[in-house]
């Protein structure tokens, strides 16, 4: 079983854990995030013109059977 750790000692080793951490600038987030935004534009219109070419293909396809 694990051993407790005292609250107080868990937020120093969480306080000590944080300032490790090498945080993005300001410039590299805003890159990140332009850069996401756009993969999100391309896989929407990705998807939409998937869906409207399999849209039309079931339509023709159930057309040409009447």
């Amino acid at each position: 079983m694990a051993s407790k750790t005292n609250p107080f000692t868990f937020l120093q080793q969480v306080r000590a854990e944080t300032a490790k951490v090498t945080w993005p600038s300001r410039r590299e987030t805003m890159i990140s995030t332009a850069m996401v935004l756009v993969m999100v534009i391309f896989a929407a219109l990705f998807f939409f013109a998937a869906d409207q070419l399999i849209g039309w293909a079931i339509s023709f396809v159930l057309n040409v059977s009447n």
